[in-house]
């Protein structure tokens, strides 16, 4: 994957209705700094930022179950949820894939094209 290519994948998980506000904000900070003398401590702000919040399937799965999820998704989109979540842990599944998290997987593993 080249630089422009993970810029892609930064606004795409950054546009992800499950992006939260830091990580929002990470990402904004990134595309203000690229080309500037700034671009690689805002580079590390981001990656640490996506570190401290992308969900693995081991904290997905309890959240997918429980009675916040249904408050958020509705009873039966939360039981699709659990379902979902459920199926990502049986196959064995490191984080979870939602718009926000799966962006964010492929630029943690093209980390080092962004602090070059």
């Amino acid at each position: 994957m080249d630089k422009q290519a993970l810029i892609e994948k930064i606004k795409a998980m950054a546009a992800a209705p499950s992006c939260c506000a830091g990580l929002k904000a990470a990402s904004a900070a990134y595309l203000d700094a690229v080309g500037t003398a700034g671009e690689k401590v805002a580079a590390q702000n981001l990656l640490a930022e996506i570190e401290a919040d992308i969900t693995t399937v081991d904290d997905l799965v309890p959240f997918a179950h429980s009675e916040t999820a249904v408050q958020i998704f509705g009873a039966e989109g939360a039981k699709k949820f659990a379902a979902h979540a459920d199926e990502l842990k049986a196959r064995g599944a490191k984080y979870c894939d939602c718009g926000a998290c799966a962006p964010a997987v492929e630029i943690l593993q093209s980390k080092a094209i962004l602090l070059a």
